[in-house]
């Protein structure tokens, strides 16, 4: 179940973390998931032990090539019943684009505005869950329509 947050829940373990990257002129990088066909966010599972900034780090340069500033908004979070954990999601500002090589895991970022974004992701998957994330940090970025 999706909710926007403000503050990251206590309540259960988090298993996983996503980021939604913004650049200084409000574009967001979105990565493309060859295996899925889906323009998708960055992240995933947390590994033993390792912070959820850290985590967010290790996907954000395995995925897009990318390192993200310090500073990180959690603004939603998703609620897995089957794992009893939480995968939150983070707007973040993008620190600087290093060279992708063949070895990251998605094929490419792709960088956009927010509404070209959720109009894309509308054409290609349809998801919901993703579409509303996406709007809501477009929204706390300013750069999406109400």
């Amino acid at each position: 179940m999706l909710t926007f947050i403000t503050e990251v829940p206590t309540d259960k373990p988090v298993s996983g973390v996503h980021c939604i990257p913004v650049l200084d002129n409000g574009n967001v990088v979105m990565v493309w998931d060859t295996d899925e066909q889906v323009l998708t966010t960055i992240g995933g599972r947390l590994e033993t032990n390792e912070s959820l900034f850290e985590g967010m780090d290790r996907e954000a340069l395995e995925e897009a090539g990318i390192e993200l500033m310090d500073e990180r908004i959690p603004f939603a979070c998703w609620y897995w019943k089957e794992f009893d954990s939480y995968r939150i999601y983070y707007l973040a500002k993008v620190k600087r684009f290093l060279e992708m090589s063949q070895v990251y895991e998605k094929t490419g970022y792709v960088i956009t505005n927010f509404d070209t974004a959720i109009e894309i992701i509308q054409k290609v998957e349809g998801r919901e869950e993703r579409i509303a994330v996406i709007r809501r940090a477009g929204i706390l970025a300013g750069q999406v329509r109400e």
